[in-house]
């Protein structure tokens, strides 16, 4: 049996649910009202200038005053704090470094169990980090569940359960569609796996006000509205350019995920692939009731082109993912944030999975870009003589781990020897993407043959076969 989704038109009764939503990002609209923090205005001195007000520069900027509270930075951010991939991402915060255990094995089979217990060091940091900056991102630890939706996908959850339970993992097994849609309730259900201590969810903009307001109590001169405009050597220091003034720095973070770098070598390996999502209104208590989903894990279905969706303290269902839309050229912008044909569709599955709550409403709609990379986890580089450090290409799995990407770009500033620093998993470099328009041919091919290979019961074909054989194949 395929995939239950519909191949039907939008209909205009399917427009409606969500055309009066509010085109924003629900975690970015629900921010208290604030002034953002002054444009950089002149020059600046600074041992430290960090660029990016996304999660990967503010833990840069959290942990380089842990290091030393004496070390002057300043964090430079286009828009504002949490303004891209950090305020609209779905909350997912899942412990891995490598997008999931099967992943990690097809990539870096060698080094997985050191990324693994790296990767649970890092989430227990963060949640140290959380508690000891009091920092309030509605966390909850509800673990990771992966409902299989598809005949071909049956075998998983016993396969999850055995490859997870070997590297330690907490993992209760749904064998059957009866025990399931016990958890959840769902028709589509046909099994499912639960790992128990995976991570959790939380409101990602709250996480990243909250970081931002520590970084500014611990010192650390936070410039909004200052896009940079370039990166120059300046004897030994580089001279970070805005369009109104610049920072002269010893040493430089570079985080900004999708948008364009000014690394530019960082584009090569960079696709920016967008992603949507949906809010609802809040859910009645017996529309609660109607689903289950008492334990309100975070949930990511097992097809090729996959939904996510979990709970909000209020009771409301984020609903998204299933379209990855790449555009030629890979442009990133606010006109590209509401996309009307992915919203139709999210609708149409989200009613196919939770006949339900026919009739529920849409409050939110939003888009964003993926810093997608080859390897679908994040990467790392260093220019001008080393004085500059960057991380980038977390594929949508970055709300912890860039608290990693952030310590490791650091210690490649520092010359830190650490075991991270000697892995081939920073070491390495992702395969580029090739240029345009091979660059969107290749894309558009493998998103093809994706959705065919969840029509066709899992056979994935030679397209994808070729990209497994050279280790360059993913399945969610």
């Amino acid at each position: 049996m395929p995939a239950p989704w519909p191949l039907t038109p939008v209909t205009d009764a399917e427009r409606a649910a969500y055309a009066d939503a509010e085109p924003r990002s629900f975690w970015l609209a629900g921010l208290p009202a604030r002034d953002p923090s002054p444009p950089l205005r002149g020059t600046e001195e600074a041992d430290l200038c960090i660029v990016g007000g996304g999660f990967t520069g503010l833990w840069a900027a959290l942990q380089a005053k842990a290091d030393d509270p004496g070390r002057d930075v300043v964090l430079l951010e286009a828009e504002t704090i949490g303004f891209g991939a950090s305020g609209r991402n779905g909350g997912f915060a899942i412990g891995s470094l490598t997008h999931g255990l099967e992943n990690g094995l097809a990539r870096f089979a060698d080094e997985i169990e050191l990324l693994e217990r790296l990767g649970r060091e890092n989430l227990a940091g963060m949640l140290a980090d959380l508690e000891r900056h009091g920092i309030d991102c509605d966390l909850e630890l509800t673990g990771e569940l992966t409902p299989s939706v598809a005949a071909y996908q049956d075998g998983w959850p016993a396969e999850t359960a055995a490859l997870y339970g070997r590297f330690g993992y907490d993992v209760e097994v749904f064998p059957d569609a009866a025990a399931m849609r016990a958890e959840v309730d769902s028709p589509i259900y046909r099994g499912g796996a639960w790992i128990r201590d995976a991570g959790g969810v939380l409101d990602p903009a709250k996480l990243a006000l909250g970081l931002c307001e520590a970084a500014r109590r611990a010192g650390v001169r936070v410039h909004e509205e200052s896009p940079v405009r370039g990166l120059e050597e300046a004897g030994d220091a580089v001279l970070v350019r805005t369009d109104a003034g610049a920072v002269r720095a010893r040493r430089v973070v570079v985080g900004t995920s999708a948008y364009p770098s000014p690394v530019r070598a960082i584009r090569r390996y960079v696709a920016p692939v967008y992603d949507y999502a949906l809010m609802t209104e809040p859910l009645t208590p017996a529309q609660r009731r109607a689903i289950g989903w008492e334990r309100r894990q975070g949930i990511g279905d097992g097809g090729n082109r996959f939904h996510y969706y979990r709970l909000s303290a209020d009771e409301r269902m984020l609903w998204g993912g299933f379209d990855a839309v790449y555009r030629r050229g890979g442009p990133v912008g606010p006109a590209l944030d509401d996309h009307d044909a992915t919203f139709g569709r999210l609708v149409q599955n989200f009613r196919v999975t939770f006949p339900q709550l026919e009739g529920i409403r849409f409050t939110h709609r939003w888009g964003g870009a993926i810093d997608t990379c080859s390897r679908f986890s994040v990467f790392f580089g260093t220019t001008l003589g080393g004085r500059v450090a960057y991380a980038a290409g977390y594929t949508g799995l970055g709300v912890v781990s860039t608290r990693f990407g952030a310590r490791v770009a650091l210690d490649l500033l520092d010359g830190r020897d650490t075991e991270a620093t000697r892995s081939r998993y920073v070491r390495r470099k992702p395969l580029p993407f090739p240029p345009e328009p091979l660059r969107s041919a290749v894309i558009q091919l493998t998103r093809n043959r994706l959705a065919a290979a969840d029509r066709r019961d899992g056979r994935r074909g030679l397209w994808l076969g070729l990209l497994d054989r050279l280790g360059l194949g993913f399945d969610s």
